[in-house]
């Protein structure tokens, strides 16, 4: 989503897609997400999952069913998490009762948010090596050039969870990671500071619950926004779902008779980036997915969702 002071930018997807609702405005549609504001009350929006599943950057055909409403159930889940002793509000406004007009469907897969004015910074934090970071390090023996020690490999725990920002781009375009010192020239010393500080505080709880239930939290991104009003800092967006998190089974990764591939797999939309590069070469509209890659997809998130007791 665009980080605009208003919360939202341009849409990505034609409007049509969004259905109307009753007491809101739809004002946004991203990739997987709608976004509605209050009719009466601007300074409030509906946040609507979709089933949409995207990968590099297209939108996919057909959807995955229900999973919507497992993210965001996972969202709610991990803010609970959080609401105590950790000194960070989050932007849920949700009184008793606000969701009685909604469709039950929709009503599963919203939240209703405080409209905040959105940080341009992914706050990422990586507790192992993989990924583009395990890519960074094999050439340069760095991760957002931050340096590690040698001899790493591919899925090893990292001495110390780092805390690595990336500038957050306008929608369809790629972000930029950048250094702890870039963001504080972007958002000022003390909220760089916050930022970091809240970021890596959720990161090291919610890699204890995950563990307790014998996963791995390997990264995530987190996005915080400011209250209008107030300048209160707020975690903002979707908090450790599988579309913004790595999770691991700590079972298998345990397993060093296993493929790395295995070890490290995911529980997220991973098996259709894989599927999508034996069957399409990148040109032109994706081919639709097969049954079976949903079914496995679906059946992926809703493990971790089970895993979790959420």
């Amino acid at each position: 989503m665009s980080k605009s002071g208003s919360g939202f930018g341009q849409s990505a997807v034609t409007k049509d897609a969004a259905p109307e609702l009753p007491g809101w405005r739809h004002v946004y549609t991203g990739k997987v997400r709608e976004v509605y504001e209050g009719a009466d009350d601007a300074s409030v929006l509906l946040v609507v999952a979709s089933d949409r599943v995207s990968a590099f950057d297209h939108i996919l055909s057909p959807a995955i069913p229900g999973k919507g409403a497992m993210l965001t159930r996972l969202t709610r889940f991990w803010l609970a998490k959080f609401a105590d002793g950790l000194g960070i509000p989050n932007h849920l406004r949700e009184p008793e009762g606000w969701d009685a007009e909604l469709p039950a469907d929709i009503a599963a897969r919203s939240m209703r948010v405080a409209r905040l004015n959105m940080l341009q910074i992914e706050c990422v934090v990586r507790g192992y090596l993989t990924g583009s970071g395990f890519k960074e390090y094999q050439q340069q023996g760095t991760v957002c050039g931050i340096e590690l020690p040698e001899g790493l490999q591919d899925g090893d725990k990292l001495p110390e969870p780092l805390y690595t920002p990336a500038f957050k781009a306008e929608q369809g375009e790629h972000d930029e990671n950048i250094s702890f010192e870039r963001t504080v020239e972007l958002v000022g010393t003390e909220q760089a500071e916050a930022l970091r500080k809240h970021s890596l505080e959720l990161f090291a709880q919610a890699s204890a619950v995950a563990e307790a239930r014998g996963l791995i939290l390997a990264d995530t991104k987190l996005e915080f926004g400011l209250d209008p009003a107030t300048g209160e800092l707020m975690l903002a967006d979707e908090v450790l779902t599988s579309d913004s998190s790595r999770y691991w089974d700590g079972h298998v990764y345990a397993d060093t008779s296993l493929p790395m591939a295995e070890r490290l797999a995911s529980f997220d939309k991973q098996i259709v980036r894989n599927w999508l590069k034996e069957h399409w070469d990148g040109e032109g509209v994706p081919p639709e997915l097969p049954a079976h890659i949903v079914e496995a997809v679906q059946a992926r998130y809703a493990e971790l969702f089970e895993r979790l007791g959420v």
